[in-house]
């Protein structure tokens, strides 16, 4: 097969030669017949000739190679002419070269036949081989476009990947930016609550104070009052029935007083008790900011009654105090009647 391809390869490079050399047409199909016919053993045909030069019509590479062939005949004929020599040895000579040439020619061709055969039956190996090559390759290209398809698909499952790679680290930014903010929240919460939970204690502290300072100031009230109450008894003993009656007129608001006394003591056991309520609601306020500052309102809407009654409270022993020197007015003036 190498060397048939190398023999296709001279001759081509052989015939661009003669294109060079020859630039006429009719001379170049000549020599290109010399050349098939005398180096490579090709008998030339019109086609052939044609297929190679590819210059002119059809008809003028059939023209030259009738030429060749004449020429060829012509030379091939030997004609002995010599004047010393008889006509008959002349013709027998003449006949005998005749034979050899044309046995030579014979076996020229006899030769160019089995030349012809073998590289036909190479060319069809040849041409086996470069079908075998070709089914090889058509697999080979098969499987090149089998793997292509892999490779593109895997390149469309990267990129798919990839994308799905970019979604998700673009949400787990998000994620991390809302975990961020929501963290940053929760300390803005935590720290309001802080300041819910100061402002609170300080308030319910001024309501202890408030609640402590109101009972103070009514047990000196009522000891205030008791010291009054021997005073008026000793001063008045003359004046029995009157101081009685003023008596029972003290007692009575001293009952009255004491109903206070107790009613505010029941106001700061409910204090108590519900301290220990906005204590409970304290640890709640963690959870429920907002339920917390409903129920801050509300503990501050209970705490104003109160303090209006401790207030009312404290300034009721006074007004007793006026009634009693009423009553020590009254037993003076008694004392004074003749």
């Amino acid at each position: 097969m190498s060397d048939v391809l190398s023999d296709e390869s001279r001759l081509a490079a052989d015939i661009e030669r003669l294109k060079v050399e020859f630039p006429k047409t009719r001379e170049l199909y000549r020599e290109v017949c010399a050349l098939l016919f005398f180096r490579f053993g090709v008998a030339p045909t019109a086609n052939r000739l044609y297929n190679l030069v590819r210059r002119g019509t059809m008809s003028t590479p059939a023209s030259v190679l009738g030429e060749f062939w004449a020429e060829l005949r012509e030379k091939s004929r030997v004609r002995i002419e010599h004047p010393d020599l008889p006509t008959d040895l002349r013709e027998v000579a003449g006949e005998l070269i005749g034979t050899l040439w044309t046995r030579a020619i014979a076996s020229a061709e006899a030769q160019l036949t089995a030349l012809r055969e073998e590289v036909e039956a190479a060319g069809r190996e040849a041409e086996q081989k470069v079908v075998a090559a070709r089914e090889e390759l058509a697999r080979t290209e098969t499987a090149l476009e089998q793997r292509t398809a892999a490779l593109l698909a895997a390149q469309v499952e990267i990129r798919e990947l990839e994308r799905q790679q970019a979604e998700e680290s673009a949400t787990r930014k998000a994620l991390e930016a809302q975990i961020k903010r929501l963290g940053d929240e929760a300390v803005a919460r935590e720290r309001e609550l802080e300041k819910v939970r100061d402002t609170f204690s300080r308030d319910l502290e001024k309501l202890r104070e408030t609640a402590s300072r109101a009972e103070e100031r009514l047990r000196a009230t009522e000891k205030r009052a008791l010291l009054e109450i021997d005073r008026e008894r000793s001063a008045v003993a003359k004046a029995q029935k009157e101081l009685t009656e003023a008596a029972k007129r003290a007692d009575k608001r001293e009952a009255e007083h004491r109903r206070t006394v107790d009613a505010l003591q029941a106001q700061q056991g409910d204090a108590r008790h519900q301290n220990g309520v906005l204590q409970g609601k304290l640890a709640a306020l963690e959870a429920a900011h907002h339920s917390l500052q409903e129920q801050f309102k509300s503990l501050s809407t209970t705490a104003r009654p109160t303090a209006r009654r401790v207030s009312t409270a404290e300034a009721g022993p006074p007004a007793r105090r006026v009634v009693r020197k009423a009553a020590v007015g009254k037993t003076a003036r008694a004392k004074g009647r003749p």
